[in-house]
Formats: structure tokens, sequence, C-alpha cells
């Protein structure tokens, strides 16, 4: 029975890092495959990772929708080969990168396609980790109808705890069958007011913990090192590996 962790949040929130996290925890617990996907239009999880990406899906069904297909091929056929290639590989897990979404006209027939391609993917992986925007739509269309566990990735600021809120109102209101809902407050420098943290949670969102603001997290982002390559004892990666063993099985 395959496993499913999404991850929402505003942009600046450090959602994608704490993704990448998540995976390098997964595969250090011998949690593997892991299928992890990005489903953000603005995709950077591969750098976060460090794993070069050499296509995504966004391409695949952009190729299928102009008639890009081989002569004597399927639709099905080609959009499954494309797939497969988009299929980036790594120690312990694999990548796939949704991309752009959808241009003019209709997709209904490359979405099919493509979900059924993903269903069927997805029964090879114990554990998938789906990055998404924080309008949840890829998720809700394109990768899996059930999500055993959605963490909504807040920083510390009124706003974004505020966004993090509407994001699981939001959910909620969606088809995706969500199990169990947490906030993280990632890049926290001080401490939170307690009646804040309980206007949030007040509606069935677990906060599962915090990670405070690192410094040379910053300085892995700046100089475009992949931040799973973080040492194990820095203070960021350890307040998130606390988090993980609470809330994954």
């Amino acid at each position: 029975m395959t496993f499913s962790i999404a991850l929402a949040g505003k942009g600046g929130t450090g959602k994608t890092t704490v993704a990448g996290l998540l995976i390098k925890y997964l595969v250090s617990k011998g949690k593997s495959p892991i299928l992890a996907v990005d489903a953000d239009s603005n995709a950077n999880l591969n750098e976060v990772l460090g794993l070069k990406v050499e296509d995504t899906i966004g391409n695949a069904r952009e190729d299928m929708k102009k008639g890009k297909v081989p002569e004597g091929m399927t639709k099905d056929i080609f959009l499954s080969m494309r797939m497969e290639e988009a299929v980036a590989e790594a120690d312990g897990y694999d990548l796939v990168v949704m991309g752009q979404p959808e241009g003019a006209g209709c997709y209904c027939a490359a979405n099919s396609l493509l979900t059924n391609f993903l269903e069927k993917l997805t029964d090879n992986y114990p554990y998938i980790v789906t990055d998404n925007e924080a309008g949840m739509e890829h998720i809700s269309r394109l990768t899996t109808s059930n999500v055993n566990v959605l963490l909504i990735v807040s920083d510390s600021s009124r706003r974004g705890l505020q966004a993090a809120e509407r994001i699981f109102a939001l959910a909620n209101n969606l088809n995706i069958g969500v199990d169990k809902s947490y906030l993280i407050v990632n890049q926290v420098r001080d401490p939170l007011p307690q009646d804040l943290l309980d206007g949030i949670c007040s509606d069935g969102l677990s906060l599962a913990g915090m990670i405070p603001e690192d410094r040379q997290v910053y300085e892995f982002d700046m100089n475009g090192q992949p931040t799973v390559a973080l040492p194990e004892d820095n203070p960021a990666i350890k307040a998130a590996w606390e988090i993980f063993d609470r809330i994954i099985p």
C-alpha cells in the first residue's frame, strides 16, 4: 500500500526545501524506493535534491497535443514512452517533474493518459512525496486521489500562517481524500504567540513542529548547493527529523 505525503504552502516559506528534507529523511530510514513528484509549475525540487532533470510531464503532454507523435505510434504508447524518459533516477528515489500547466485548448485526453500512467507508476513505490502549488490543483488532477498526510508549510509571519489556514480549508474542499493535515512552521526566529497557533489549529490542522531559521540552509541555497547535502547535525535538519519521526509511520 503506497503512503502518500503532499506538501503545500505559499511562496517563500521553504516548502520545497522541506519536501527535499523529507525525501532525505525517508531514504535515510530505508523507506525506499520513493517517488518524488514536483507538481509546482515553478519547479525547483530537483535543485534542492541536486538532481538533473532532462524532461517534464508538461513537455510530453504539449508534444502530444501538438501532434508530435511519430507515425505508426499510438498516443498512449508515445506518452508512456515520454513519461518513462521523464523519470529521473537517484539513490533511493525517483523524481518526476510535472512542468508547465496546460495551455489553450482541451487536454482531457492527455490528462486521462497521464492519470492512468501515474496510477500505474505509483504502485511501484511504498512512499510518494508531492511538492504542490498552494492551490493543490496538480494533486487533485494528476497525481493521486488519496493523500495520507498533507504537510502545510508556513513561515512564522501572521500572514503566512493565515495563508496556511486558507490552504487547509481549500484542501478540505477538494476531492483528494486527506487523512491527516499538519502545519510545519519553517524559518522560525522567535517563539510564536500560542494564541495565534491555537487559532490556526482549531479546525483539525495539527501543529507538527517548527524548523528554525538557519544560516547554513541559506548559504547552501545562495551557493546553488543541494539542501539535502546538509550535515545531519544541522539544527534545521535535526528539527525536521524530529517532526518526521512523529508523523511518518
